[in-house]
């Protein structure tokens, strides 16, 4: 069967698109990048917001809409809350909760009768992976979190935390390093809690994947800022370790903080950003905000404001706060109008703007080790833009005759300009 698989949501998402795909191949079945060609569909949903439930929803009946005869298999954080609902959405043949996500493919063939011939499977499975778009490999290494942060329902979602072993991590990172992945990115609901169950932890995970693999680069999710172990930036030292950090500071005020019931206070914050700086060179730190929090005062917005401000960071990720059933910041009193969280929304994404483009400036006359992607954009009858990442994760385009491809391959590039979404350079 023709198999096409969507996601929404989070890299670890996409991380178990990635397995799937590799189990479907497997079983003698083909991954299209053609939603409207596939025989089945399979679609991995995300809760994280009430926009994320509302796309997840919308998605599954545009897919069916489009191409009616597919069989459709719901999985994700979604179908995982909403069990009953998703499956009475029209054209859902299969619902799989997060905790059978692992069987996904196998309750598949059962459940929905369909045809196994592992002789005709493809190899290598990495083919699954460049088929649907993708130069880089995300890696599930755990799921689930111990903690109750109380604007967040992913932790219901996904349960308790568990990981996966190091030799199990390793080798599929062989693997893929055999069928010509480049990048690797580690992601996990709680990822700095990697092996607290298995006696590990993440610089354990980091030192073996650097001593016991080939893989050229090495990037990591994101990172709650309070589980970092110890000696972590010295890490860095091997330039195979991707110097770019997703740190989740969501507000930048020590009163909403604790409401948020975040264990990670400002000035503790402060410390891991100057550490960081202080030991990796060019590295980007980029983060997730929540604006509109219950009882966020104007006083507390001004002092978020201003910390961010202080801070500086290469990227924000901006969430305005909106209530989510199940958990205990819905139930918090004060909340705060929608044309305020909207007007405090615009003002921290004008200020984003200008710290992401004062990160970029620092960037001219550069050289940098740049993995080229697929895309492209035609200038030219002659020449095409193609674009790729830093390893500090900044896009960067270049120029080049059409007939030259550097799709998956990294080459050194000189920051020429600073555009308002990337950087352009020339090949070095």
């Amino acid at each position: 069967m023709l198999v096409h698989l969507r996601t929404l949501g989070c890299r670890l998402n996409e991380a178990e698109l990635e397995k799937w795909a590799q189990a479907f191949q497997q079983a003698g079945h083909q991954i299209t990048r053609e939603q409207n060609e596939a025989q089945l569909i399979v679609i991995n949903s995300c809760a994280v917001t009430q926009d994320a439930v509302r796309k997840s929803r919308q998605l599954i009946r545009r897919i069916h809409r489009d191409n009616p005869s597919a069989k459709i298999i719901a999985s994700g954080c979604y179908v995982t809350l909403n069990t009953d609902e998703a499956a009475e959405l029209l054209g859902v043949d299969l619902i799989v909760g997060n905790q059978d996500k692992d069987r996904l493919v196998e309750l598949a063939i059962a459940e929905l009768d369909l045809p196994t011939m592992p002789a005709m499977s493809t190899e290598p499975a990495a083919i699954a992976l460049f088929r649907r778009g993708r130069q880089r490999a995300f890696v599930k290494v755990q799921d689930g979190c111990r903690y109750r942060c109380t604007f967040c329902i992913v932790t219901v979602a996904r349960g308790a935390e568990k990981s996966i072993a190091i030799e199990k991590i390793i080798s599929d990172i062989n693997q893929l390093v055999a069928q010509g992945i480049k990048e690797v990115i580690l992601t996990g609901v709680h990822l700095g809690g990697y092996g607290t169950d298995i006696g590990h932890n993440l610089a354990d995970l980091i030192t073996a994947i650097l001593e016991e693999t080939t893989v050229p680069r090495l990037r990591l999710g994101s990172l709650e800022p309070w589980e970092l172990p110890a000696n972590f930036f010295d890490l860095f030292e091997n330039t195979r370790l991707m110097p770019h950090l997703h740190l989740p500071l969501q507000s930048g005020s020590d009163a909403v903080l604790r409401r948020m019931a975040r264990r990670c206070r400002t000035e503790e914050f402060t410390q891991i950003i100057t550490q960081a700086r202080t030991q990796v060179p060019h590295i980007n730190i980029t983060t997730d905000i929540i604006v509109g929090f219950p009882g966020e005062t104007e006083a507390e917005w001004q002092e978020s404001f201003d910390y961010i401000q202080h801070i500086g960071f290469g990227h924000i990720h901006i969430f305005s706060y909106s209530a989510r059933s199940g958990t205990k910041a819905a139930t918090l009193p004060n909340p705060v109008p929608n044309t305020l969280k909207k007007q405090r929304s615009q003002q921290l994404h004008q200020l984003a703007e200008r710290m992401k483009q004062d990160f970029l400036a620092q960037h001219k006359e550069q050289v940098f080790r740049v993995l080229w992607e697929g895309q492209q954009d035609i200038v030219d009858a002659e020449t095409v833009k193609i674009y790729g990442y830093t390893p500090n994760y900044l896009r960067v385009a270049t120029l080049v005759n059409k007939q030259q491809s550097l799709s998956n391959q990294i080459t050194q590039a000189k920051i020429k300009a600073i555009y308002t979404d990337y950087l352009l350079a020339d090949l070095a």
